[in-house]
């Protein structure tokens, strides 16, 4: 039996909502599962991914196959740097206190990274509506350029020639 980790649309016409599920690959796109593990909404921006990292791991491990949108999320969540750092320890290439450091730290800068992207873009938001409402809301401050100033050539040559 062929196992995949893949996603089941919900939502209605035109706005998709996505279950991320284990599945014989047998079965409908939308129909009989085996476990859901997370959920995907790709209308919000950033597109929120909700996935039980262990529940995805051990179902790897198990010899799941992801499909290739969903494998892009396990990459995103860390779920296969879990099992490259896994295969190491496994390998003797560095003890379980440090391979749970290296796992914890990937987690933690692509939380920061896509938190990043959400104020960024409740910025840009709050921006396009203040302009849209007219209103004169300066977001951040211009710098200014510093004027360069350039000695004429004419006062350059007469400098050489009194030398």
């Amino acid at each position: 039996m062929a196992v995949k980790i893949r996603l089941q649309r919900k939502g209605k016409k035109k706005k998709p909502f996505y279950h991320i599920v284990i599945a014989d690959a047998r079965a409908p796109r939308d129909g009989r599962f085996i476990e859901k593990i997370g959920t995907y909404n790709p209308l919000t921006q950033p597109a929120t991914i909700e996935i039980d990292n262990d529940k995805a791991y051990d179902w790897l491990m198990k010899g799941a196959q992801p499909t290739d949108t969903v494998r892009a999320m396990l990459r995103f969540k860390g779920v296969f740097y879990r099992k490259h750092v896994m295969r190491g320890l496994a390998k003797g290439a560095y003890s379980e206190d440090v391979a749970m450091q290296k796992i914890t730290d990937y987690v933690a800068a692509k939380d920061a990274k896509t938190a990043g992207r959400a104020q960024k873009v409740v910025a840009e938001k709050a921006a396009f509506r203040a302009k849209v409402a007219g209103l004169n809301i300066v977001v951040a401050p211009k710098k200014e350029v510093p004027k360069v100033v350039v000695a004429a050539p004419v006062e350059e040559a007469a400098k050489q020639e009194e030398e």
